[in-house]
């Protein structure tokens, strides 16, 4: 209970400065709104190629797309995307629990992704391939997550290998899941006060389902 309360605490602290898009809501792909850009509307048909016949990404999918993108850039270290990594990142995005992604859900993500690949090049400045455990702080705070040091060792150990050093599937992964924590303790700190309660249901359902 004590690293649980720590965590939970660390995670308040950095919420606080954390202000995410807010998750999209989920919409059937024909509802197409008569303002939308040419780029949107451009991303619309990307999407229908990539998602198949049902207008949904899975996991398996998403995987898929996601190993074809990082093919194209040698100058990122990755192991590629496993099925359980985008199995949850699937997850954490899911805002109906339907197991897919729709348009809004994917475009969200897709757009996170395209952020974050940037800040990776950019916080490589040894050209390696991987983000350091030095490198690591400010790569974070370059995509708004401001955390303290007892989280950056909890990620470094999870996410990182031996030497400290953190691939690009995991980075993306990481942020994916803090994004999503972020999110979703901003959802229940309705009155902004920095803390939570909650009962064993929803914590289940927080932790259970990504």
């Amino acid at each position: 209970m004590r690293i649980l309360g720590g965590v939970i605490s660390a995670i308040s602290e950095a919420a606080a400065q954390y202000n995410p898009e807010p998750l999209p809501p989920r919409t059937h792909y024909s509802n197409i709104e008569a303002n939308e850009s040419e780029e949107v509307r451009q991303f619309r048909r990307l999407f229908a190629q990539l998602a198949g016949d049902d207008m949904e990404v899975s996991a398996t999918e998403l995987m898929n797309i996601l190993n074809k993108v990082v093919t194209r850039h040698p100058d990122l270290k990755t192991d590629g995307f496993g099925v359980d990594t985008c199995r949850s990142m699937v997850a954490v995005m899911d805002s109906d629990t339907t197991g897919k992604l729709g348009f809004e859900e994917f475009k969200y993500l897709w757009n996170n992704i395209k952020k974050w690949q940037a800040i990776y090049k950019q916080f490589d400045v040894d050209r390696s391939g991987t983000i350091g455990s030095s490198e690591l702080p400010g790569a974070f705070e370059a995509a708004g997550f401001h955390l303290n040091e007892h989280l950056y060792n909890m990620i470094i150990r999870r996410y990182s290998d031996e030497g400290g050093n953190m691939d690009f599937d995991n980075f993306i992964s990481c942020l994916v899941r803090l994004d999503a924590m972020f999110r979703a303790f901003k959802s229940l700190d309705k009155d902004g006060t920095g803390q939570i309660q909650v009962n064993i249901q929803e914590w289940l359902q927080l932790t259970m389902y990504s």
